[in-house]
């Protein structure tokens, strides 16, 4: 009896370490194309005249148990005929040419609540949601008062989110550095909307930056210029110079709607390129 005391207060005093964060896999996965969108709508003081096809992605982050999709794409019919997207297919089922299906997402981190980002958050049955808290709460009260009207937060997406809430399927992000995964951090953006975030992912090439609308185009870096779609331009040139300084690499800083991810990253199937 002495010696099971012994051995339990022993393994009692001993100390607990840490499990290591696991070594994640990033994923682009392009799944529209904007035509001849105006680079001015991207980039402060751009030409007026430039136009590009811009490419709407959402980011697929593997490991730790967790299939987690960083932004969930748009599919609902009032954004097919306002936008007419090129080369469309339904996030969802974009996923599968990355070898997964809707079901075996386990999480959906939303960046911001613009209908591009935030629309598909019903497609993956099984995700839990991660939204940062603030940005909940002001789109699904403040932001509407005074006669406002926010066009790029769409009304069924905010009720489908608060709805899921009630469910205890969203996880409310608590602010800025919140480690919400084991290896994926959580900061708070360039104030793109009330209140966006971007996230760290800890690969084996080391830390991906995934920044989604707080840095649309690669040229905003670049040239340091905010992105044209921003509440406050000075937050958005931080958040830009923090980003690269929590990404191991620049190049590991993924803005959010440049074609050029696609290129600069190798293919590994017919629209999906691997972050490394």
């Amino acid at each position: 009896m002495l010696k099971t005391i012994s051995l339990l207060l022993i393994s009692l005093a001993a100390p607990t370490f840490a499990q290591p964060a696991p070594t994640y896999e990033v994923y682009a996965i392009r799944y529209a194309t904007l035509k001849d969108f105006s680079v001015a709508g991207l980039v402060a003081g751009a030409d007026r005249s430039r136009k590009m096809d811009i490419a709407m992605m959402v980011w697929l982050v593997k490991g730790g148990g967790h299939n987690i999709l960083f932004d969930c794409g748009f599919y609902r019919e009032q954004f097919m005929r306002q936008w007419h997207p090129a080369d469309y297919q339904k996030p969802s089922e974009a996923l599968k040419n990355a070898g997964l299906k809707p079901e075996d997402i386990t999480d959906v981190v939303i960046s911001h609540i613009h209908w591009d980002h935030a629309d598909g958050f019903d497609l993956f049955p099984n995700a839990k949601i991660w939204i940062q808290r603030e940005e909940l709460e002001y789109y699904a009260g403040e932001a509407w008062q005074g006669g406002k009207k926010r066009t790029a937060a769409d009304p069924d997406d905010i009720l489908g989110l608060v709805k899921l809430n009630t469910q205890g399927k969203v996880n409310l992000v608590h602010g800025d550095a919140q480690e919400i995964l084991p290896g994926i951090v959580a900061y708070t953006g360039g104030k793109h909307t009330w209140q966006s975030q971007f996230i760290s992912v800890n690969t084996a090439g080391g830390r991906v930056v995934l920044a989604s609308d707080n840095i649309y185009m690669y040229e905003n870096m670049e040239k340091h210029v905010p992105i044209a779609a921003t509440l406050d331009p000075e937050s958005n040139l931080r958040a830009q110079d923090r980003a690269r300084q929590i990404a191991s690499n620049p190049k590991l800083v993924i803005p959010g709607h440049d074609p050029a991810v696609m290129k600069n990253f190798p293919e590994v199937a017919p629209g999906v390129v691997r972050i490394q």
